[in-house]
């Protein structure tokens, strides 16, 4: 939803471009100013060694700043997966300095161990024998080595800083140094605890490819912007913004990733205030010195990126993730924050949305529509528009009165929907979920201590405080179905506006002089929409009795928050620019564990050309979260509006979705186990081969599902197959693939099987208990193998190993299904169909081997011009065991 119904007064949609002067640059960002400002050099800090304290867990040692005198304590763990972690604090604070909560799953388990020391420093041991991390003295720095390589440096640059709580200054001086006020435009920062950044810069030699995740633009970093702005992490509800941009935008995870063709590795900056990151490339072989060193190859001139990372307020905790593989990372990240929930089925399927439809009628007429056009789709989508008065919880008493007689219409279809609740609250006395805020002190205070009030889109609004865990577990409650009137087990949950988006606040957000009890909106804003999501998907479970799994589509997020649903990428623009980085974006937030993203397919604002919303069907049905959204100002844009051509073509892209559903949802089920993405770029699988490795930026896209689907390919390793004509495409070339408008390029790779259901019906439900199809895509080893993952959908059944899980291998001509999960137990009336076999010889014969020994000829066809063999009717369950043999 837009910034402002001021701006959407004024937006002329021929025109696209953000107002920046609505949004600080660094030079606007006193901080960011003020630590930029600070140039490389050698650093003021240095350790004090006799204050060392070495446990088997952690080692604590002191940093004194010898301009200013002030003494920092620095903690340093190891943590079991190849992870170090670093905190720095104030030694003695005039008062606690915020740190993040809730965003690690758990304190992860540490262990270290010295292994020398004298008076320049200290070495400690990461576990692997060659793994290790030296302490220098003076100045004080660390450098994590493997053997004789330097992996990556901290303060090797010498811009370590932390400002330290202090008294305020005179009158005179809190004017001029803009250190203890600060005003952007018309508001003004009171800025009650003065100056208080933290900023901390790392090295890593040999590193050209870094990968940053951001909303507005996948940044794949290979030194081209050394010079602009750095790229800023303050979530914002940006209207009409830009692409290709250092901006803010909705979401913030503070996770870099760092790869070459020898190590993957990932710096995780703890901290929910504002940041900016600067990075930079110069040439690595700096002197390196200390005799503690005195055996690293300094002299070697090789490539480098500089990153530093600066944040307003809160402490230094950083996680060094140190791979090797960037499968290691995503594991390793993924025991810090979590992996991605393991969404309902459904809600993998298509989702038809608009701001607004109009009334109960309307969703009728448009939900008649999909099954007039054989169009399937699982879930429709209500706007602000539903509520009465944009009251949250609530209905429009005219337009939708009956909306349990609306959602038992859709449930008769085995469909779905999704309302809108944002957090900004109407203030209003008749308003039942205001009254319970404001009498239980749950809102969000101002400097002074009132109730803070903004404009949203009730007018004036409350912001509840999602920071007080009392406040989460009240606004869980009213989910309760006899709380949220109206509701039923087949409506879910949308969170707008959630950065939080105040439209007549500082960059159109909260002040940061807010008050969430003892700390200040500065210190936690990036966790505000994390905190609303959570909450809002424990109301979905807590109502089923912890049952069902929930559904909550988010706007803002920040580390963890996959946890908690999916992300889509905002208020994007019917541009081909848009539709095109829509890919890139959904591959960064993948890189971070945020896996169920999307783009509004055919774009928020403006209106598509007929053949840009016919490719953006076929682009949005592979990726992770399909759905369609549209402005209230655009001409309506359901699928068979378009005429009976385009209608076929929209037709055609969701079908194939609904095809590939037993595989997204396989996929799925590893990411919630493993952390791995969903969608991911090339280089993740082929993290050697340097080709790939700008395989993310938007000259050359190419996209895996899983291992196993490429999208928009062009330039692939090893043996591929067309998924419609089943042409085979060898590795190692660059493919330049005819494109019409009725296809779709993509491809299977060879040494792969895939389940799918090709009896498409109007929704995932009504597919449960189909017949499956396997398609087995021969490598030139004339191998291939695959998983088939299978449970009830929609509950948390499958945490008591409810489900079935099966390898499928294919290897000397017999294919084979064998149980991963023995101790699992689940029974389906879902069949094996058809096998089809790509790059196949022809057998003389076919025979399937069932559990019980028993075998049976299988009818197959051949067609020897594309190497396709098609078994009919094999018949088997598909939760059971058997081979197929080729003969």
């Amino acid at each position: 939803t837009p910034v402002a119904t001021l701006i959407i007064s004024a937006c002329v949609f021929g025109t696209w471009a953000v107002d920046r002067g609505n949004f600080k640059t660094c030079d606007q960002s006193a901080f960011c100013k003020r630590q930029r400002a600070l140039k490389p050099g050698e650093s003021p800090y240095r350790a004090l060694l006799e204050t060392m304290e070495l446990t088997n867990t952690r080692l604590t040692l002191q940093l004194i700043n010898d301009n200013n005198k002030v003494r920092l304590l620095l903690e340093l763990y190891r943590l079991q997966g190849n992870i170090t972690r670093v905190k720095i604090n104030e030694l003695k604070p005039l008062k606690p300095r915020y740190e993040v909560p809730d965003v690690l799953i758990r304190e992860p388990p540490t262990d270290l161990s010295l292994l020398s020391q004298d008076e320049n420093g200290v070495v400690l041991s990461l576990g692997a024998e060659s793994q290790r991390v030296i302490v220098s003295a003076r100045p004080f720095r660390l450098d994590i080595m493997e053997g004789r390589e330097v992996l990556m440096s901290l303060n090797s640059r010498g811009l370590l800083a932390f400002e330290h709580l202090r008294m305020p200054k005179e009158e005179e001086e809190k004017v001029e140094d803009v250190m203890w006020e600060e005003t952007f435009k018309s508001h003004s920062d009171s800025k009650p605890n003065g100056p208080s950044a933290v900023s901390l810069d790392f090295s890593l030699p040999g590193v050209e490819h870094v990968y940053v995740a951001t909303t507005s633009s996948y940044f794949t970093y290979k030194m081209e912007m050394d010079n602009g702005d750095p790229y800023r992490l303050y979530n914002l509800d940006v209207f009409q913004y830009e692409l290709y941009n250092p901006m803010a935008l909705y979401g913030a995870v503070p996770v870099m990733l760092a790869h070459n063709a020898q190590r993957t590795t990932g710096i995780f900056w703890l901290n929910a205030a504002e940041t900016w990151v600067d990075i930079s490339s110069n040439t690595a072989g700096k002197t390196v010195f200390g005799k503690m060193l005195d055996y690293v190859q300094g002299s070697s001139e090789t490539p480098q990126t500089d990153v530093r990372w600066i944040s307003e307020s809160g402490i230094i905790d950083v996680f060094i993730m140190l791979g090797p593989t960037p499968n290691d990372v995503f594991s390793q990240y993924a025991s810090l924050t979590g992996t991605q929930s393991f969404p309902p089925l459904a809600s993998l399927g298509y989702h038809q949305c608009r701001w607004n439809y109009n009334d109960q009628e309307d969703v009728q007429s448009v939900d008649a529509g999909f099954d007039e056009h054989d169009i399937p789709y699982d879930f429709i989508w209500l706007d602000i528009e539903h509520t009465d008065g944009k009251r949250y919880f609530t209905w429009d008493p005219h337009k939708f009165a009956t909306p349990k007689e609306m959602l038992q219409g859709l449930m008769d279809k085995k469909r779905k929907m999704v309302a809108i609740v944002d957090p900004h609250i109407k203030v209003d006395s008749n308003y039942k979920i205001h009254n319970e805020i404001r009498s239980r002190g749950f809102y969000i205070k101002n400097k002074d201590g009132g109730d803070y009030e903004g404009w949203c889109w009730p007018g004036s609004a409350g912001y509840p405080d999602f920071t007080r865990a009392d406040m989460r577990a009240w606004w869980a409650s009213m989910f309760a179905y006899d709380q949220y009137e109206g509701s039923m087990e087949n409506l879910y949950t949308w969170n707008d506006m959630n950065e939080p988006s105040v439209f007549n606040g500082p960059e159109v957000t909260m002040h940061k002089d807010a008050m969430h009890g003892a700390w200040e909106h500065r210190d936690v804003h990036n966790l505000y929409g994390f905190y609303v999501q959570m909450a809002t998907a424990e109301g979905l479970i807590q109502r089923s009795g912890g049952v069902e799994r929930p559904f909550v589509l988010t706007r803002a997020f920040f580390a963890g928050s996959q946890r908690f649903g999916a992300v889509w990428t905002g208020d994007n623009a019917a541009e081909w620019d848009h539709l095109k980085i829509s890919i890139p974006m959904c591959l960064s937030l993948g890189l971070v564990g945020i896996s169920f993203c999307g783009a509004d397919v055919g774009g928020f604002f403006k209106s598509p050309s007929t053949e840009l919303l016919v490719r953006w069907y076929q682009t949005g049905a592979y990726q992770p979260f399909f759905r369609a959204h549209a402005h209230l100002d655009t001409p309506r844009r359901e699928p068979w509006l378009f005429g009976p051509e385009n209608t076929a073509l929209i037709r055609e892209a969701v079908r194939q979705r609904y095809t590939f559903m037993p595989y997204w949802y396989q996929q799925f089920y590893l990411a919630h186990r493993t952390g791995q993405p969903v969608m991911r770029p090339l280089w993740v699988e082929y993290p050697q081969d340097p080709a790939t490795f700008d395989s993310v930026s938007v000259t050359c896209l190419q996209t895996l599902l899983g291992a196993v689907l490429t999208f928009v390919c062009v330039c692939v390793p090893q043996v591929w197959f067309d998924i419609h004509t089943f042409q085979k495409h060898n590795g190692a070339q660059n493919l330049y693939i005819p494109v019409t408008m009725s296809s779709i390029p993509v491809f299977q790779r060879g040494g792969s099987i895939i389940p799918r259901k090709m009896r498409v019906r109007r929704s995932s439900s009504c597919m449960e208990h189909d017949p499956y199809t396997l398609y087995v895509a021969l490598n030139p080893q004339r191998t291939a193998e695959g998983e088939l993952y299978i449970d009830d959908g929609h509950t948390f059944n499958y945490e008591k190993k409810e489900f079935i899980h099966r390898r499928l291998s294919f290897a000397n001509n017999v294919l084979s299904s064998v149980n991963l999960a023995p101790d699992a137990q689940f029974t389906t009336g879902s069949w094996i169909e058809r096998i089809v076999i790509l790059g196949a010889s022809k057998p003389s014969k076919v025979t399937l081997k069932a559990a019980d020994g028993q075998e049976s000829q299988i009818e197959f066809e051949f067609d020897a011009s594309m190497s396709v063999l098609t078994l009919r009717k094999p018949g088997m369950n598909s939760g059971a065991d058997w081979t197929v043999t080729l003969q």
